[in-house]
Order: structure tokens, then sequence, then C-alpha cells
């Protein structure tokens, strides 16, 4: 028992920080909806990441070939995962690049006060894609990391948890700090660069991508206290 304790609790913070890419992006999502329906936006989404986990480690046998090369091109081996990951690329590029220009360059409409509506199903079915992405990601990185599948079950369950609680506050930061969601978006970019790369085999640390994360963060938060103090 204790010589799983130590890989269930690196899987769970592994699977935390892979999260906090897909917390990020439904609370963006959700603040597109009406107050009452974007805590159903966020449950819905962190619960379908949930099934589709543990739907994937039901057939682990199947993910374990999506590692496996399908096809050889321009000298790069192709495998199911890659194009996964290709595909979730461009989609996240695609979306955040997308929310970015709307938030600073998109002309303001003639009644500022009127917010265009979005369709629940359809803000649900992008965050499906996205869990898709995500998920396949995450198990096949999990069945590198252990061999006890009550492990991953564990670790999946777990940090499902740990998003839960922590999807209302940090949608609410990032509501309350228009700064933050730009940056916010800035990181779901990186992370679609991230998994284009890894989809055609070219694989940037993780750690570089989170560090920057964490340093870009970091700056902002210090910038945003000064000007409170200037202004004070």
């Amino acid at each position: 028992m204790m010589d799983s304790l130590i890989p269930l609790l690196s899987l769970i913070a592994l699977e935390v920080i892979l999260g906090i890419d897909n917390i990020i992006f439904i609370s963006i999502l959700a603040d597109k909806l009406p107050e009452a329906e974007r805590n159903k936006l966020r449950y819905w989404g962190i619960g379908l990441a949930m099934a589709m986990r543990l739907c994937l480690l039901a057939i682990i046998s199947w993910i374990l070939k999506l590692d496996q090369t399908l096809f050889r091109a321009f000298e790069i081996d192709f495998s199911g995962k890659g194009l996964i990951l290709i595909l979730g690329g461009l989609f996240l590029i695609y979306k955040s690049t997308k929310e970015i220009y709307l938030k600073t360059e998109m002309v303001k409409a003639e009644n500022p006060t009127s917010t265009p509506k979005h369709s629940f199903s359809k803000l649900l079915t992008e965050v499906i894609i996205l869990d898709l992405v995500f998920s396949v990601d995450s198990i096949i990185t999990a069945v590198g990391m252990v061999e006890e599948l009550w492990v991953m079950y564990t670790a999946v369950v777990v940090t499902v948890i740990i998003m839960l609680i922590a999807a209302k506050p940090i949608s609410e930061f990032i509501q309350k700090h228009p700064s933050f969601k730009i940056l916010a978006l800035s990181f779901l970019m990186m992370i679609g660069v991230s998994l284009l790369a890894e989809g055609f085999s070219f694989e940037i640390p993780k750690g570089y991508i989170y560090f920057s994360m964490a340093f870009a963060f970091l700056v902002d938060i210090i910038q945003m206290k000064t000007v409170k103090q200037n202004t004070a």
C-alpha cells in the first residue's frame, strides 16, 4: 500500500496541473452564459471530464494502442494520440485567439449593455471536445507513470473533486479581474501550441510551460497591486 502512495500522490498532482487548463477553458466559456447557467456548465464540463477518463481507463488496452504509430509522413511518426492532440491544439489555438480578438479588438455594439446570447449546448460541445483531448493525454500519461489500475481510478476521482471545488473560485477570480482573462486565454493558446507540437512528436517540456505561466501570473499580480496602490 505504501509503495503505491507516492505514485498516487504524484499522479494526483500531475492530474491537477493538467486539470487547471480544463478549468480555465470551462470558466471562460461559462462567463458567456447567464449567471444561473454558469455553475451548470462548470459541473457538466468537469463531470463529463471525469466520465471520459473513467471510460478510457475501462478500455485501457485500446488507449495504449493510441500511442502506437499509425503512419509516417515527412519523417514524422503519427499516432492516434498525436492526431487527437493536433486537432485539439488547433481547436484550442483557434478558440483562445478568437476570444482574445473579441475582447480586445471587436468593435463595440451600438448598445454596449446588450450581450450576445450563447447556446448552452454549443458551449457544452466545445467543452466536450477539449475534455476528450485532455482526457486522452491524461490517461496515457497516467499509464506511463503507474501500473495499478486502482491508483489511476483513485487519482482521477480525487482530481475531479479538487476541480469541482476549485472551478467556481477560479472562475470568479478571472471574471473579477479582466486582465487575468486575457492572461488565461494566452495560457490556453500556449497549451494549444504545446499540444500541437506534441502531436508532431516534438514535446515541449511541461515544466518550462508552467513555469512561464506562473511567472506571467506573478507579474500580473504585482502589476495589479501596484495599480491599486497608486489609485488608492
